[in-house]
């Protein structure tokens, strides 16, 4: 109930809430309803086929993804937000990829962690909405429980699943985060975004790993996003050389998707490069000690990982570089490292090139 008392006029609300986005620097929002019986099953299916890997906590908590209201008791409405962070630097990626002796990084991860940053908008949206209601339910997510954030986003307006699975906006393409507010106000629901694939299969057929089994279908076993950040053991040697250069993540599918050749794309200050990530050598990488990499790491999403991944993964890519000088003498700068991990792959990669 507003602070005055009258009974809120919904669909006011609703295009408030939009004008009120578009000044917290959200490039699209959108209202959806909490019905999510088909995207629960097909998640479901997924999980029950092991194409989580070893993301144990998906499995733990699968129901809660396809019921807000249950997550969040009281819930009949979810805000859907994408905020933008791919910038037009789509042939500095691809020469990116073509120069194995660099590292390549996904785009995501280039800048500042959008966690925090996202956060303390939609907290501020939400504390808004506050204002002009006055008090009511409501609990804000980026990437921190369990929510099907692009079946929501989908029933927003925000875009459509590709077959990929990421969110693509025929304006804005898909690179851009997303953030929900779950809440208990009966708002005006968008209608849900259609598909605009077609017959186009460009992000199956890149796809390093062919980790997209099938159109919508990702078996995240065989994802270089996966391998490189959410696995924490020995990622299969059988799928190491595909990895090429790509130490965090990958963004092959999005790179070739059609509709983000044309898209509109905002700058985002906060998710420009920092510590030269989108030029360094992979033997300038595998020198941070811990210690670099915590402090070059503060505030980014690549901290998550941790110093032991990072240099499992970049030496998995120093296998792939080309045979020089500094390639050798940079993995023989790791062999005695104290984790059996890292000494494994560094053993691997001198194996490359004949140097074991």
């Amino acid at each position: 109930m507003p602070p005055d008392g009258t009974p809120p006029d919904y669909g006011a609300l609703a295009a408030r809430i939009r004008a009120l986005a578009g000044e917290f620097g959200f490039q699209r929002c959108g209202i959806a309803g909490i019905e999510l019986g088909d995207d629960e099953a097909y998640l479901l299916d997924w999980l029950e086929q092991g194409l989580h890997g070893s993301m144990d906590w998906m499995a733990r908590h699968g129901e809660l993804r396809g019921r807000p209201d249950r997550l969040l008791p009281g819930t009949v409405r979810v805000i859907s937000v994408g905020l933008d962070y791919g910038r037009r630097d789509d042939e500095d990626a691809w020469a990116t990829l073509a120069d194995r002796e660099r590292a390549y990084v996904a785009r995501y991860a280039l800048g500042r962690d959008y966690h925090k940053l996202m956060r303390q908008r939609l907290q501020r949206l939400a504390d808004r909405i506050a204002e002009v209601v006055g008090p009511f339910g409501h609990r804000v997510f980026v990437d921190s429980a369990p929510v099907l954030e692009r079946a929501l986003a989908r029933n927003a307006g925000l875009g459509w699943i590709g077959k990929h699975t990421c969110l693509i906006d025929k304006d804005g393409g898909s690179w851009f985060f997303l953030g929900e507010i779950y809440v208990d106000l009966p708002l005006p629901i968008d209608a849900p975004a259609s598909a605009h694939c077609g017959t186009c299969t460009r992000c199956i057929d890149i796809c390093p790993t062919q980790a997209i089994v099938a159109p919508h279908r990702l078996d995240a076993r065989r994802c270089i996003a996966y391998l490189t950040i959410e696995h924490d053991g020995a990622i299969p040697e059988e799928l190491r050389p595909a990895i090429g250069n790509r130490i965090f993540g990958c963004d092959d599918c999005q790179l070739v998707c059609p509709w983000n050749k044309f898209a509109k794309r905002n700058d985002e200050p906060d998710f420009r490069a920092r510590n030269g990530l989108d030029s360094a050598s992979l033997a300038q990488l595998f020198a941070w000690d811990e210690d670099e990499f915590l402090r070059r790491t503060e505030g980014s999403a690549i901290r998550r990982s941790g110093h032991e991944r990072w240099l499992r993964n970049i030496a998995v890519a120093l296998g792939n570089a080309p045979t020089t000088p500094e390639t050798i003498a940079a993995l023989r700068s790791r062999r005695e490292h104290p984790s059996a991990l890292v000494r494994e792959h560094v053993e691997w990669a001198l194996a490359r090139h004949g140097a074991a």
